[in-house]
């Protein structure tokens, strides 16, 4: 067992902004909020190091009434267009974004602290997005044949049609994932889309809206609104025909509330407190870079990571010798390049959060492995990757989401106890088994309460696995991005059935109980011949 406490590696402190961030980008992508000319402003700062970002407009509701009205005009024409045409600027979408990368990635950085190799994932994340939908919309889409009433005599055909103007709220931890990610099956469906980007992280989105425009979608389809949901989310509300949200739970209780009372749709990625269970058989080397891998991304603001590592006792003082090991060996920083392994925080007040939940872990005698502080040495917002032990159910973190690079280690006696501890919790969007077996892995994955599990990884085999559902069970959410369900939950689904020859009552001088009789004898008939 490791009892000393190990601080990470450092890299550098933050610098100035990179180069490609120039005035003249921050003004055009700005120029894409929808906003009024003298509308009141908002300033951004650069969580690396706390210097002015960006001046955004603030949207009033009455910006968002106008910018539905503008969708809805706009809305007709692109779902007309037929999905052979969308596809094309999709796919033209994902060459942008590959070839203007190092832009994303920037902004990205100087929004958000996150690391360049973070950033690139979210590159990668919405390409491969564009690419899937752009490709499978004419299956997912395109007209359906069902199987009749009647065998022969009633043709019944599944239509689906867009469900008109969309409103997506995004937050702002993955902002070009989580921005173009929902919007992109939105609108390869036919719908038009008001979104409001998380103002901290607005020009990431906005950079991903102007590269569509500039891939050819027609104006008004996809617009943004900047401001506080307490200002704009009623309007938000009010305008849309379905919401997608993410966020906290507390907030999508709110949202899913509003929808049932309008009557429309919603799909909610709310929070997590996901557990990773490293079993018995585990390779320790492997689970131990997997655990790494699965706790730090973002700094561990990831709605996926894990927050919990329940470790069978058998292999749980070398898997923990393991992972404090390595996360020694991360090395923190502020760079515009790769040299980083963790990045900074974004806001304060997820400084703040973090703090307190190990703070107050520490006082009620929880044990810090590694990490356990902020480092102002680096940037305003960057707190170390912590390892804790001892948690017990009196310390805020121990059931409450923390979203930061904090992780709680727990022996268990088994596989059985593990499964216990990582359910018992209202929350269920992911977890993560390491095991030699893959067959007891995923027997395993299946006994969880989560909308993904991965099997000896920690997120990105499920998250990658764009043709597959993704999302939460319980407080984690409702509804699905990604596969079929990722762009069907943006429409209407319409069953037309056209009854030919005869319909469903007696001919002519036909009794009801002679037709009852023969209706009876044909439906044994198909019983017997295996109809469905």
């Amino acid at each position: 067992m490791v009892t000393d406490h190990a601080r990470p590696s450092s890299a550098v402190r933050g610098s100035a902004l990179p180069p490609s961030l120039t005035p003249a980008l921050v003004k055009r992508l700005v120029r894409r909020v929808t906003a009024a000319a003298n509308a009141a402003r908002v300033t951004t700062d650069a969580p690396y190091t706390g210097d002015p970002l960006a001046d955004l407009p603030v949207s009033t509701p009455a910006d968002v009434e106008g910018a539905f009205a503008r969708a809805r005009a706009a809305q007709g024409e692109w779902a007309a267009m037929s999905v052979r045409e969308r596809k094309k600027i999709l796919l033209r979408f994902h060459d942008l974004v590959l070839a203007r990368q190092d832009e994303a990635l920037d902004l990205m950085q100087a929004e958000s602290g996150k690391t360049r190799r973070d950033a690139f994932l979210e590159v990668t994340d919405i390409a491969i997005t564009a690419r899937y939908y752009a490709r499978s919309a004419a299956r997912l889409l395109g007209p359906k044949r069902r199987r009749g009433a009647v065998p022969v005599l009633t043709r019944t055909t599944e239509l689906r049609h867009p469900k008109g103007a969309v409103a997506v709220v995004s937050p702002w931890n993955y902002p070009l994932s989580m921005a173009a990610g929902d919007a992109i099956p939105a609108l390869m469906a036919g719908n038009a889309v008001v979104q409001k980007p998380d103002t901290q992280t607005a020009l990431t989105a906005l950079w991903a809206l102007d590269l569509m425009y500039e891939a050819g979608l027609p104006f008004g389809v996809w617009q943004m609104v900047i401001g506080r949901g307490e200002s704009i989310g009623g309007a938000l509300m009010a305008g849309a025909d379905y919401m997608m949200f993410t966020g906290s739970t507390a907030s999508g209780r709110r949202i899913a509330r509003d929808a049932g009372e309008r009557l429309i749709g919603s799909s909610l990625e709310l929070g997590g407190k996901n557990a990773m269970l490293v079993l018995d058989d585990a390779d320790i080397d492997r689970a131990a870079d997997g655990a790494v891998a699965a706790c730090f991304p973002s700094a561990g603001q990831l709605c996926v990571s894990i927050e919990r590592l329940y470790v069978d006792e058998a292999v749980h003082d070398r898997f923990v010798a393991a992972f404090v090991a390595r996360t020694e060996k991360l090395r923190m920083g502020a760079s515009y390049d790769y040299s980083a392994d963790v990045g900074s925080l974004t806001t304060q007040a997820q400084l703040n959060t973090v703090t307190a939940h190990v703070d107050d872990a520490v006082t009620k005698g929880a044990t810090v492995l590694a990490g356990g502080g902020a480092r102002p040495d680096l940037g305003p917002l960057f707190y170390e990757p912590t390892i804790l032990t001892g948690v017990t159910p009196d310390m805020t973190l121990y059931d409450n989401e923390t979203f930061g690079p904090v992780v709680s280690v727990y022996p268990v006696r088994d596989a059985d106890e593990a499964i216990d501890r990582a359910n018992a919790t209202p929350y269920g969007l992911n977890a993560s088994v390491w095991t030699g077996d893959g067959a007891r892995g995923r027997a395993v994955a299946a006994r969880l309460h989560a909308g993904t599990v991965n099997v000896n990884e920690g997120f990105a085999a499920a998250w990658g696995s764009i043709d597959a559902p993704m999302g939460g069970m319980g407080e984690s959410g409702i509804g699905r991005r990604h596969g079929a369900d990722g762009i069907l939950k943006y429409t209407e689904p319409q069953t037309v059935a056209h009854q030919r020859v005869h319909g469903f009552t007696p001919p002519a001088r036909v009794s009801h109980r002679t037709w009852n009789l023969a209706m009876t004898a044909a439906l044994m008939a198909m019983r017997k011949a295996g109809v469905r």
